[in-house]
C-alpha cells in the first residue's frame, strides 16, 4: 500500500485541471485510481454555494457511510426523508472506464456549468469536480477563511 491510501481508502489530494471531451468524460488522476483500475463513485450535485454548484464525488463506501448516518436520524425528523430525496435525486453512480475516466451525465454537467474543462479538487476522503470559473470564486473564499480553518486543527 502506498501513501495515498489508508485503511484501504484512497486519500484524494491535489488539484488538477483536465479537458472534458465531447462525451463529457474527464480523466481521474492516476494516484486517485485503485491499483486494479476498477472503481465506482457516486456523483452528487452539491449546492452549498448558490453561485457555484459543483459535483461532489464519493467513493462507494463513503456513500454507504453517508446513508448509514442519514438512516440513524430519528424517524420523526422531517428533514430525514427530504434529505434522502434531495441526495438520491441529484446523484448518479459512475464507474471508471479503462482509460481512467468518468463520464459526467449531461444533466449534471449542465447543472454545474462544466463544458470543455473541469477542475478536480482533492478533499482528502472525497473529491470535487468544478467548472473552472466557479472554482476560482470559491478558491478566493477559501483563502479568506484560511486563518480560521487552520485554527480548527489542534
Amino acid at each position: 500500500m502506498d501513501g495515498s491510501a489508508t485503511n484501504g481508502r484512497k486519500i484524494f489530494n491535489g488539484c488538477y485541471r483536465h479537458g472534458v471531451d465531447d462525451k463529457r468524460r474527464v480523466q481521474v488522476p492516476a494516484k486517485w485510481r485503485p491499483e486494479n483500475g476498477e472503481a465506482e463513485f457516486v456523483l452528487i450535485i452539491w449546492r452549498k454555494y448558490h453561485f457555484a454548484p459543483h459535483l461532489r464525488v464519493l467513493p462507494m463506501q463513503m456513500m454507504h457511510d453517508l446513508l448509514a448516518k442519514i438512516n440513524s436520524l430519528p424517524d420523526f425528523e422531517e428533514s430525514k426523508g427530504a434529505l434522502k430525496r434531495v441526495i438520491g435525486s441529484s446523484s448518479e453512480n459512475v464507474t471508471l472506464d479503462k482509460g481512467g475516466r468518468i463520464c459526467l451525465p449531461e444533466e449534471m454537467a449542465q447543472a454545474v456549468g462544466i463544458t470543455k474543462e473541469a477542475v478536480l479538487v482533492g478533499c482528502m476522503d472525497y473529491f470535487e469536480i468544478w467548472a473552472p470559473e466557479y472554482y476560482e470564486k470559491v478558491k478566493v473564499l477559501d483563502e479568506n477563511l484560511m486563518p480560521k480553518m487552520f485554527s480548527l486543527i489542534p
